[in-house]
């Protein structure tokens, strides 16, 4: 293991760093607000402290306005509620129609959600009409986000991604919290023939997908198995549905592990363990019981071309379960060995220089180096994951195994709420320091005199963090469990 593991960690002791953060995360919010015009693309990533955007799809307004709301949520800053709310409100319509993108459970659960939640959770005061908003644009998020499905061989199914629908991407994995919210409100997705689809159902089948396609379990599927690794992009036939290969985008190959997708998949996976202990039935579907489901899907996966009819609508979430949480635990177990000792990856497993690093995983992580960057905020996500995971396994009575892993997540969090990641300097409109965009395509400013792109930030980078921070000092301060479909103690 790479990671160091500080056992007697607690989330009081992290309460100081988890104070200044939102003291400095405060400044650096109201700095984009003043400066950002709303004429101007949706700010992504710093250029020398400075946001600016970089056109590809419009996946991170909900993280701008987001991050306001979170801010409220720890502080009880009032004018942090008001700016998340109006700018949701004004701003974020167009994101609840996007049909061209896979990312509605970043931009839409981070601002209408975040605002139903913390209706729900008591913290704001309960308004009908602002209920009814935010319930309405969750419910059509969640719709428009399952309406991009390809079928698959064996029976299930993808949202695919922007590249097409042949492309399933990891990172989606998380925003299927939309479709989670707007089932959680009682929508369906009405297709031809009245047809009344399950948002359920689907989310169910695309991570299933995204566990048996994307993650890896060290069986041999091909010379690069190696067990919790994780493809960025996994491809399909059209015409028959049938898997061709992996792929990747912003990973360095398909043969690697792109460690933001690696994170994106440890904390995706964990929030769907977390929503289906919600769920009243561990069984449901048309037709048949659990039984008759696994043998109907057992059947799919053995047998060639596309479903029949009606196959797909059968769930059983014991089995749905155990696979979540087969996946979670593998890229849990590959994030701490394939991270430095402090818990901050590389940007990817493969990264070509890599090996000019020496022992680089038995070492602190070094933003500074010469040769390959770090990937801060791949660290925030997947610490997240690892603290929800470990809960998890903990509330099952895998008591070990969920220490190991809330004790991870809570030794990352010790490192990067500090400098040299946490970013101090008011000039700076950046929370988390040495984040990294999208490297093959040469995205990320690399400074005078640097060889590799450090001291950046990024629209997901800062938002991850303190959705992390909130998370810790709520544990701190013995507050309500956050989640994202707002329930439980």
């Amino acid at each position: 293991m790479a990671i160091k593991i500080n056992y007697r960690l607690t989330a009081q002791k992290l309460q100081p760093k988890l104070e200044r953060l939102f003291e400095l995360s405060a400044e650096k919010i109201l700095s984009i607000e003043k400066e950002w015009s709303p004429l101007k693309s949706t700010p992504i990533l710093t250029v020398q402290g400075k946001y600016t955007s970089r056109g590809w799809t419009e996946w991170t307004q909900g993280f701008q306005f987001g991050s306001a709301l979170l801010q409220f949520d720890a502080t009880g800053e009032k004018r942090f509620l008001e700016l998340g709310r109006e700018q949701t409100i004004q701003r974020m319509a167009s994101h609840v129609s996007h049909i061209g993108v896979h990312d509605h459970g970043f931009n839409n659960v981070s601002t209408y959600g975040n605002l139903w939640r913390l209706m729900r959770e008591g913290r704001i005061p309960f308004n009908r009409h602002e209920q009814d908003l935010y319930v309405l644009a969750l419910k059509v998020s969640g719709a428009v986000q399952t309406a991009r499905w390809t079928r698959t061989a064996d029976g299930l199914g993808y949202i695919y991604s922007f590249n097409g629908p042949h492309s399933l991407f990891v990172d989606t994995l998380r925003s299927l919290r939309s479709l989670a919210l707007a089932h959680q409100l009682g929508h369906v997705l009405m297709a031809e023939h009245d047809e009344k689809i399950s948002l359920l159902q689907r989310l169910i089948h695309h991570a299933e997908s995204t566990a048996v396609y994307s993650i890896y379990y060290g069986e041999g599927r091909d010379a690069y198995d190696v067990r919790g690794r994780t493809a960025h992009e996994s491809i399909f036939n059209l015409n028959d549905g049938r898997f061709r290969c992996p792929n990747s985008q912003q990973g360095y190959s398909p043969f690697s592990t792109w460690t933001r997708g690696l994170a994106w998949a440890i904390l995706g996976f964990a929030e769907e363990l977390e929503f289906l202990e919600i769920m009243p039935s561990r069984s449901t579907g048309l037709p048949g019981d659990a039984r008759e489901a696994r043998s109907q899907r057992a059947k799919l996966r053995r047998s060639p071309g596309p479903p029949r009819a009606n196959t797909t609508e059968l769930l059983d979430l014991n089995s749905s379960i155990k696979t979540f949480l087969r996946a979670a635990t593998a890229t849990a177990d590959f994030f701490l060995e394939n991270s430095c000792a402090d818990g901050v990856p590389m940007w990817d497993t493969g990264a070509p220089n890599l090996h000019r690093l020496g022992n680089y995983l038995h070492r602190p992580s070094d933003p500074f180096n010469r040769w390959e960057p770090v990937d801060s905020s791949a660290a925030a996500i997947a610490a997240q994951g690892l603290l929800r995971l470990g809960n998890y396994l903990a509330r099952k009575g895998d008591k070990k195994s969920g220490a190991r892993f809330r004790q991870a997540g809570l030794s990352v969090a010790d490192t990067i709420f500090d400098e040299p990641y946490l970013s101090a300097d008011s000039r700076h409109q950046g929370l988390l320091l040495h984040s990294v965009y999208h490297r093959p395509n040469g995205w990320d400013y690399v400074a005078p005199g640097q060889n590799i792109p450090n001291g950046e930030s990024s629209m997901w980078g800062d938002y991850h963090a303190r959705e992390l921070a909130l998370l810790v000092l709520r544990e701190a301060n013995g507050g309500t469990y956050p989640t994202f479909f707002a329930s439980g103690d």
